[in-house]
């Protein structure tokens, strides 16, 4: 089993003919995907790839029946490519640009709300999700894990390679890489539902990072929502105050949104908080070998 993206789901690539979403439609056929396609106006009805290249998302769903979207085009073009896809109504739409406007993202993520919630975005500033074995939509490796019954929610795309690889013996049903933005189309609390949910995902991992409140929320609804057993990892102990680390959503402002709050929180609600990746892949380890 796995979320929201499977061996069925087909996958267009905006901005598939530039050099970023070529490599990764690359990756992403080798992998074993069903990319069907691209979108690109100026170049419609060439191949790109040995795929057809469409001039919008709408056509290429009506052509391909195409489900996921893979959005790699530059930041300044992402707004109207996401809504674009929205305006289509493609069901997943996985935005992989780094150095998005967080007004832009504001912008196309209420215009997703404002039609129905009909789109999943995940991202932007992020690898994407991948069902090792399955598909793969996004620059996460293919080969660095197996399939499995462990779920991974990351706002960090090295972590999130860093835990598929240590955990790679017991393997990952679906990993999530959400983003580290300050405004991101789904959250850890949607990833920890859609896990919970799911019947071929046994136990979590959760990595957070300095900043905001976002896993201080995701703690809460743990605590009334979620049975299975999670794990974390939250980011950035050692960073100074008032800095931005890594990522745009990586402030800390007095005690808000440090690594020891996130980890108290967490702590608080069961959820066991490694002081290191490789700690919390050992915490992971023990629940999987105890089951």
């Amino acid at each position: 089993m796995a979320i929201w993206l499977t061996e069925n789901s087909k996958i267009i690539v905006q901005g598939m003919t530039g050099s970023e979403g070529t490599k990764h439609t690359r990756r992403m056929l080798a992998a074993g995907a069903r990319v069907v396609g691209g979108v690109n106006a100026r170049k419609a009805g060439t191949t790109h790839e040995g795929l057809p290249v469409f001039g919008t998302v709408k056509e290429a769903m009506e052509k391909t029946r195409a489900d996921v979207s893979v959005v790699f085009v530059p930041p300044a073009f992402t707004k109207d490519a996401v809504k674009e896809a929205i305006d289509a109504e493609i069901p997943l739409c996985v935005v992989i640009t780094e150095g998005v406007p967080v007004h832009d993202t504001t912008e196309f993520w209420a215009y997703a709300v404002e039609k129905g919630n009909k789109t999943r975005i995940i991202g932007p500033n992020c690898p994407g999700i991948a069902s090792p074995g399955a598909s793969n939509a996004g620059i996460i490796p293919a080969d660095i894990t197996t399939a499995g019954r462990i779920g991974l929610v990351s706002k960090s795309g090295t972590l999130t390679y860093q835990l598929m690889y240590e955990l790679r013996d017991f393997g990952f049903s679906t990993a999530v890489g959400i983003g580290g933005d300050p405004v991101i189309g789904t959250t850890h609390i949607d990833c920890l539902q859609a896990f919970q949910d799911d019947p071929g995902t046994d136990a979590i991992v959760m990595i957070g990072e300095i900043g905001g409140d976002a896993e201080e929320r995701a703690a809460a609804y743990i605590d009334k929502h979620v049975t299975k057993p999670v794990v974390a990892y939250v980011a950035g102990f050692t960073a100074p105050e008032g800095k931005t680390m890594g990522h745009a959503g990586a402030i800390v402002s007095g005690s808000a949104g440090t690594a020891q709050a996130k980890k108290e929180a967490l702590e608080k609600v069961g959820v066991r908080v490694g002081k290191t990746p490789s700690e919390t892949a050992r915490l992971m380890r023990e629940i999987m070998q105890s089951r």
